[in-house]
């Protein structure tokens, strides 16, 4: 049993890590941050959490995230790169939900995020969170950076490809949309009702975020083999709660079957599943879930291959993939906690 905080626990993500550390039976949730809703109890704020946490929300100045084995981060980018030094030096491990430890290279992610990074000295500790790729090195980090929703799903529609010898590598197409629920727990004039129901659009398409993560992550894997990468990224925002659909496209230069591929890289992973030829995963397919279904395509048996990948942004997306990570991290089941069936309708 390991004694667990939670900073942020009022947003979409902080709730849904809520959700799952309930029902997990290693876990003792010792406190849950929120400055505006300090004092409040947590089932009166979410009444879905009733009979769950019997805790009221505690301002993070006053929180004992200190006497924590395990903290999380469900907070916006800036938060945790001013509080990890102090949480690790206490003896904490760190589940960081942001883009504040994703990315390796200072000068990129200050590029991107517009701001100095307050702990510099960290970068080279911290441990990108995609189980599939450094399952081993996140049993051993004190500081995960669990990667983007985005990130996420466009990389495990990837990796088999990039793994070998089949496919361009320099001209890969990644087109995702996701729910409205990617875009935190906010108002803003884009996210209202009236705005994003009915409406369907691309936005980022000079530049997103998750792009940086997504290619200095795939890069690590391309070393070893001399080859370079080059990927186009186009995120849209559809009118659905949670979700995410990514579609990778990939010119083929060397024959191979891509069904089998993709079979024997996931064949092992709890939370990846590689579905029949033919099929066309659904989001809802993977609705409150830590699953990824990947779909494998080539369209009238031409040069360029189609990857679909689902997930739920939020879970695999998010804080599914946290507590994947906190289970690795602190030596329990990998799928403890999360197996969960998908939600239908």
């Amino acid at each position: 049993m390991i004694k667990v905080g939670v900073v942020g626990g009022t947003g979409y993500t902080g709730v849904e890590l809520l959700r799952l550390l309930a029902s997990h039976p290693q876990v003792e949730v010792a406190a849950i941050t929120s400055r505006a809703e300090a004092g409040v109890k947590v089932a009166d704020h979410f009444p879905s959490l009733r009979g769950r946490f019997d805790i009221a929300f505690t301002d993070p100045a006053a929180a004992p995230l200190a006497k924590c084995d395990c903290v999380f981060f469900a907070t916006p980018n800036g938060v945790a790169m001013g509080q990890a030094r102090a949480l690790l030096d206490a003896g904490a491990r760190i589940v960081d939900f942001s883009a504040d430890f994703r990315i390796k290279d200072r000068a990129v992610w200050e590029k991107w995020y517009k701001v100095a990074h307050a702990a510099p000295e960290l970068l080279a500790e911290a441990v990108y969170g995609l189980p599939e790729v450094n399952r081993e090195r996140i049993r051993a980090a004190r500081l995960v950076a669990n990667p983007g929703c985005y990130a996420t799903a466009v990389q495990l529609a990837l990796l088999p490809l990039v793994e070998s010898d089949f496919v361009d590598h320099r001209h890969l197409i990644a087109d995702a949309k996701s729910g409205v629920s990617g875009a935190g727990r906010k108002a803003e004039m884009d996210l209202l009702f009236a705005e994003a129901s009915d409406n369907f659009k691309a936005y980022a398409v000079a530049g997103h975020r998750h792009h940086p993560e997504i290619m200095e992550s795939l890069a690590s894997l391309e070393k070893a083999s001399g080859r370079s990468i080059g990927l186009t990224f186009v995120p849209h925002l559809v009118p659905m709660v949670r979700g995410i659909l990514a579609t990778v496209y990939a010119r083929i230069t060397k024959e191979a079957d891509f069904q089998a591929l993709f079979e024997k890289r996931y064949a092992k992973e709890p939370f990846v599943d590689v579905l029949p030829p033919g099929s066309q995963p659904e989001t809802r397919w993977v609705r409150g879930t830590n699953q990824c279904r990947i779909a494998i395509h080539r369209p009238l048996g031409g040069d360029t291959l189609v990857v679909l990948a689902v997930e739920d942004n939020l879970v695999k997306g998010a804080a599914g993939q946290a507590v994947q990570n906190m289970n690795l991290m602190f030596g329990f089941p990998e799928s403890q906690g999360l197996e969960h069936i998908a939600v239908v309708p």
